[in-house]
C-alpha cells in the first residue's frame, strides 16, 4: 500500500500497519513517525511544529495498532502534545511535538548551508535489491551524491544525497519525516558488510513554516560520536533550491 493510502486509512480510523513497510524485524520508523505526527497535527492544526521527538521503545509489527493522542499543555504561543503507539497492549513508540506560533525577535541566526554534493543528474541511483534492501525502499527514489558509498570501509561516517517518493504526493511534514528517515544510518559507509541497525531516539527541528511542494529534497548526515554499539548522528534536510527545512538528530544502535 502506498504511503498516501496508508495515511488516508489512518485518518479514516483504520489503524493498521500494512504489509510492505518493513525494515528487518520491525516496520519502517519513518512511517511510524509520519503516522504519529499526522495524528498530532490534526489535534493541533493552528500552530506549526517546532520540535518533534520520538522514542522507539520496541519493534512495531504489521497489523493493528492504536494511536493515543493528548494535548499536554496549550499556552499563549506553544502547545505541547503527545502520541503513543500501542500494539497488543504495549506502548512501542512515543512522540512529543512542540507546536509554536512565530514571535517578533531580534535574534536571527542562519542555519547550515547545503553541503557540496553531486547534482541530481549526476548522483548515483540506489537500486532496490529484492531480498537485500529493506522492503520499504520500494516506495522511494534515492540518489547517493557523496564520495563514500555504503559498506565501503570508509573512515568517515557521513554521506549525502537526493530523495523523493516514487508516487506523486503533496508535500507536508509527514512526508518530510518519512524521507528523512528513509536514509540508512550515517555510519553505513564505515561498514564492511550489511549489518543490523535501528533508531533508538529521533529528534527533528523544523526550521521553516513554509514548505515547497517539490518532489526532490537534499539530505546530508554526519556521525558525531560512536562507541559501545551506539552512534549519535546529525542531519539536515534542504529543498532542491537549498532552503533549510529541518534538522535531524538520532541515537542509533549498531550491531557491527
Amino acid at each position: 500500500m502506498e504511503f498516501s493510502k496508508v495515511l488516508s486509512a489512518f485518518k479514516a480510523g483504520e489503524q493498521v500497519i500494512p504489509e510492505g513497510w518493513s525494515q528487518g524485524r520491525a516496520c519502517f520508523g519513518g512511517l511510524i513517525g509520519a503516522l504519529m505526527y499526522s495524528a498530532l497535527e490534526e489535534l493541533v492544526p493552528d500552530r506549526p511544529p517546532r520540535s518533534v521527538y520520538v522514542s522507539f521503545i520496541g519493534p512495531v509489527a504489521e497489523g493493528p495498532v492504536a494511536l493515543k493522542t493528548e494535548v499536554l499543555r496549550a499556552g499563549g504561543s506553544v502547545t505541547q502534545a503527545e502520541c503513543r503507539l500501542v500494539q497488543e497492549g504495549h506502548t512501542l513508540a512515543i512522540m512529543l511535538v512542540s507546536f509554536g506560533l512565530a514571535r517578533e525577535s531580534k535574534i536571527h541566526v542562519a542555519g547550515p548551508q547545503p553541503v557540496a554534493m553531486k547534482p541530481l543528474d549526476k548522483a548515483f541511483p540506489l537500486p532496490y535489491v529484492e531480498g537485500v534492501s529493506p522492503v520499504f525502499l520500494r516506495y522511494f527514489d534515492m540518489r547517493w551524491a557523496t564520495e563514500h558509498l555504503p559498506f565501503s570501509r570508509s573512515k568517515e561516517g557521513s554521506f549525502g544525497g537526493w530523495v523523493r517518493f516514487k508516487e506523486e504526493l503533496s508535500i507536508n511534514r509527514s512526508v518530510l519525516l518519512a524521507m528523512i528517515d528513509a536514509w540508512p544510518p550515517a555510519v553505513i559507509p564505515m561498514y564492511k558488510h550489511p549489518a543490523p541497525s535501528s533508531s533508538l531516539t529521533w529528534t527533528v527541528e523544523f526550521t521553516d513554516e513554509e514548505i515547497s511542494d517539490e518532489p526532490w529534497w537534499q539530505f546530508h548526515v554526519d556521525t558525531e560520536q560512536g562507541e559501545g554499539g551506539y552512534c549519535v548522528t546529525q542531519g539536515q534536510l534542504w529543498s532542491k533550491e537549498g532552503k533549510l527545512v529541518a534538522l535531524s538528530r538520532q541515537t542509533v544502535t549498531v550491531f557491527t
